[in-house]
C-alpha cells in the first residue's frame, strides 16, 4: 500500500509530507483547493507524463516521493530484480524529479531508472480511476488475464500454455526438415560424390599429426640406425663398456679378500652398472629391430597424409574437422533419402501437438466462459444501486484466428458496457460518461477485488453528478473494497466522506509560509473526530455551518467508518 507521499515545489505545494493508512481513506476540501495537485504529484511519481507547469514557479525543480509497503512476493520486486534493481525486505521508493525546463529524472530505491520502468512499476502499486487516461481496467490488453485471475485459471492456463510451447516447437521442427530437405535435394549430386570420397578414405579425428609423426621417424630411420648401432657397439662390444665394466670388477674380486672389506661397496656399484648395461645393450637390440624401415610403408603413410591434406583443403576444412564433416554429409544425405519418411511423422507429431493445444485452448474457453458469465452477473448486480440501473457489463470473448493463437489461448477478451438497452455494447470509454465511468470501475473493481493485485487504488471525485441514496451506495462499495486493498478517495460527497476510516481536508492557505509575499499554498491535515464532523457538516450545508448541518454529519458518521 501507499505509505507516505512527498511533495516539493509542485505548483502550489512548497513543501509537504502525507502519510497515508490501510482500508479507505478520503480527501475532502473546497473546489480549488488543490486536491488535483495531490494527484498530478503522485502521478509523477507513478510514471505518468510529466508537464513542465508542475513545477512551481520560482522554483528549479520539483520532486515527488512515493512510499510503499508491499509483500515481499509482489510481482513488482520479480520485475525490478529482472532490470537490477534490488529490493529484498526494503519498501519500495519510488521518486521522480522534474525540471522547470520540462526534464525529468525517474529513481526506484535510490537507483535511476527509466520512466517506462517507473510507470510500469507504479501501474502494478497504484491504479487511479476519473484522473488519468492510462486506466487498467480501459485497456483490453488486461481484460484477459483479470477474466484469468478472477476466474482461478491457473491450471489451465499453464496447460495451454505448455500445449502451445510443444505444438510451436514441432511446427518448428516440420519446417526445419523441409527446408533441410529441399536444400539436400539441390546438393544431391555433390553430396554423394563428397560421401563416397570421403567413404573411400575414412579419415579419423587426430589421423593428421600420427601420419606426420610416423614419416618423420621413418624419413630419419637410416641416420636412427646407425646411431644405435654404433652405440650398441660402444656398450656391449668385444672392447665395449660392458666387458670393460665387468673387467674392472673380476679385477677387484680377486683382491677382495687382502682389502678387509673395503672393496665391498665399489665391487657392488660395478654389479649395479653391469646390469644396467646389459638392460641398455637389449634396449638398443629391440629399438634396432623396431626401425627396420620398409621403403612402401614410408611411401604408404605420405600417400595419406597428402590424400588427406588434399581433402581438407578441397572442403575449405582441416583434416581433423574431415570426419565430423563426412557425418554431416551423411545426415543431409539421408535427408533426400529418407526426407519424405521424415518428414511425415513429424508432421504426424506436429498435428498431434496442435490438437492437443486446441483441446486445452478449448476447456480453458470453456472456464472463461463461465467465468464470465459470473463477472457479469456481479457488475450488473452493482450498477442499479448505483444509477446505473439501464446498464448493462458484457464479457465479449471473441475466438482469434489461429495465426493470433498464442500461450494465452485463442480468445480476445474485452469488457463491454451498454448504457441503454436498444444500444450496443461497446469499450467503457467509448460509451460512458464521465461520472458513469468511474461508477462503472467501481463496480466492476467490486467484483474483481480478490483478482487484481493492484494493493492501491485512488478514485477522483466517483460521486459526480450523484447524491443521496446513489452516493451512499457508492460510499458503502468503497468502504467493501477498502477491507481487501487500499482505498484513497478524493470527494465532495458526505455520504462517501462519512463512509472513510481515514480523512484529509486540502485547504489553500496564505499562512503556511510568508504571507507577505501574496502566495497561496496548498496543505493537508489529517482530521480528527471533532474536525471531521465539521467538514461534513460543511459537505452538507456549503458555506455557513449550522446545527441542523452538524446533527447530519453525527448521523452520517454514526454509520460510517471511525
Amino acid at each position: 500500500m501507499l505509505s507516505s507521499l512527498t511533495i516539493r515545489d509542485v505548483v502550489l505545494i512548497d513543501r509537504l509530507e502525507v502519510g497515508f493508512e490501510s482500508g479507505l481513506g478520503v480527501l475532502t476540501g473546497e473546489t480549488g483547493a488543490g486536491k488535483s495537485i495531490l494527484l498530478d504529484a503522485l502521478g509523477l511519481a507513478l510514471g505518468v507524463r510529466a508537464e513542465s507547469r508542475l513545477v512551481r514557479h520560482g522554483a528549479d525543480q520539483a520532486a515527488v516521493t512515493a512510499l510503499f509497503d508491499v509483500g515481499d512476493g509482489h510481482p513488482a520486486r520479480a520485475q525490478l530484480a529482472e532490470h537490477g534493481v534490488e529490493t529484498a525486505g526494503e519498501a519500495l521508493i519510488l521518486r521522480r524529479a522534474l525540471s522547470a525546463d520540462g526534464r525529468s529524472r525517474a529513481f526506484i530505491n535510490d537507483q535511476a531508472v527509466s520512466v517506462g520502468l517507473l510507470r510500469d512499476i507504479g501501474g502494478q502499486l497504484v491504479e487511479v480511476h476519473g484522473q488519468f487516461e492510462s486506466q487498467k481496467l480501459l485497456r483490453s490488453e488486461s481484460h484477459r488475464w483479470l477474466l484469468d485471475a478472477f476466474g482461478g485459471h491457473k491450471d489451465a492456463l499453464t496447460s495451454t500454455a505448455q500445449t502451445f510451447t510443444a505444438w510451436r516447437d514441432a511446427r518448428a521442427a516440420t519446417e526445419t526438415a523441409r527446408a533441410d530437405a529441399e536444400a539436400a535435394k539441390q546438393d544431391e549430386d555433390f553430396l554423394r560424390h563428397a560421401v563416397a570420397e570421403m567413404q573411400e578414405l575414412n579419415p579419423e579425428s587426430g589421423e593428421e599429426a600420427a601420419l606426420a609423426a610416423t614419416r618423420s621417424m621413418m624419413m630419419h630411420g637410416e641416420k636412427l640406425a646407425e646411431a644405435l648401432s654404433a652405440a650398441y657397439e660402444k656398450l656391449a662390444g668385444n672392447n665395449g663398456g660392458e666387458n670393460r665394466l665387468q673387467s674392472a670388477a673380476h679385477t677387484l674380486e680377486a683382491v677382495a679378500e687382502t682389502a678387509q672389506g673395503r672393496l665391498d661397496q665399489v665391487i657392488a656399484t660395478l654389479e649395479r652398472a653391469i646390469d644396467e648395461a646389459a638392460d641398455a645393450s637389449t634396449q638398443l637390440e629391440r629399438l634396432s629391430a623396431d626401425l627396420t624401415v620398409n621403403p612402401a610403408e614410408l611411401e604408404q603413410a605420405e600417400e595419406r597424409l597428402f590424400a588427406l591434406r588434399a581433402l581438407a583443403r578441397k572442403h575449405g576444412a582441416q583434416v581433423d574437422d574431415l570426419a565430423a564433416l563426412q557425418k554431416s554429409f551423411s545426415d543431409q544425405l539421408a535427408n533426400v533419402e529418407y526426407g519424405d519418411a521424415r518428414i511425415a511423422e513429424l508432421e504426424k507429431a506436429e498435428s498431434a501437438a496442435h490438437e492437443a493445444y486446441v483441446q486445452a485452448a478449448s476447456e480453458l474457453r470453456k472456464l472463461r466462459r463461465d467465468a464470465a458469465g459470473l463477472i457479469d452477473q456481479r457488475v450488473t448486480s452493482e450498477l442499479g444501486d448505483l444509477k446505473l440501473e439501464k446498464a448493462r457489463f458484457h464479457t465479449d470473448l471473441a475466438e482469434l484466428v489461429e495465426g493470433e493463437w498464442a500461450e494465452h489461448g485463442m480468445d480476445r477478451v474485452a469488457f463491454l458496457v451498454t448504457t441503454n438497452p436498444n444500444t450496443p455494447p461497446g469499450p467503457i470509454n467509448k460509451i460512458a460518461s464521465g461520472g458513469e465511468m468511474a461508477r462503472f470501475m467501481l463496480a466492476l473493481k467490486v467484483a474483481l477485488a480478490d483478482a487484481d493485485p493492484v494493493p492501491t487504488l485512488v478514485f477522483d471525485e466517483v460521486d459526480a453528478g450523484i447524491g443521496g441514496a446513489v452516493a451512499s451506495a457508492v460510499g458503502d462499495r468503497l468502504a467493501k473494497l477498502g477491507e481487501s486493498c487500499q482505498v484513497l478517495v478524493v470527494t465532495h460527497s458526505p455520504q462517501v466522506a462519512a463512509r472513510g476510516g481515514h480523512h484529509w481536508r486540502v485547504s489553500k492557505s496564505e499562512t503556511a509560509n510568508d504571507a507577505a509575499d501574496g502566495r497561496v499554498w496548498t496543505t493537508v491535515e489529517v482530521l480528527d473526530q471533532p474536525a471531521r464532523k465539521e467538514e461534513v457538516a460543511r459537505m452538507l450545508a456549503g458555506a455557513e455551518v449550522t446545527d441542523e448541518a452538524r446533527a447530519a454529519a453525527d448521523r452520517l458518521l454514526a454509520g460510517g467508518g471511525m
